[in-house]
């Protein structure tokens, strides 16, 4: 059932589902830094109007979450096409570790000994 079709009695269902998409598109950033951004976005935003009661403003919160929704999955395609190294946070190689079979291999720096 679309989110925006839903009815009144499943406002909770909006949000909930809402929130799980925002994150599961928030984990398709190629990007560590945007990946983490997008998700600490999503939750903060999400805690900062869970006590709203008012109808007519959740409504209006749910809209803007399917438009940041769209935008979303519009950034994570684009991020896509721009592979980088892994950060050492991922798990990825350090600068002074060799690469082993299909690793990476870091040169050292040329500069003045």
């Amino acid at each position: 059932m679309p989110l925006a079709k839903a009815a009144k009695g499943d406002m909770p269902y909006q949000v909930r589902s809402l929130y799980r998409s925002l994150l599961r598109q928030s984990n398709q950033f190629a990007a560590y830094n945007f990946r983490e951004y997008a998700k600490r976005r999503t939750k903060d935003g999400f805690r900062e109007h869970g006590k709203e009661t008012d109808e007519r403003r959740v409504q209006e919160l749910v809209q803007k979450g399917l438009k940041e929704l769209q935008m979303l999955k519009r950034q994570t395609v684009i991020s896509q096409f721009y592979q980088l190294d892994r950060l050492v946070v991922e798990g990825g190689k350090t600068g002074n570790q060799k690469g082993g079979e299909g690793g990476i291999v870091r040169q050292k720096d040329q500069g003045l000994d």
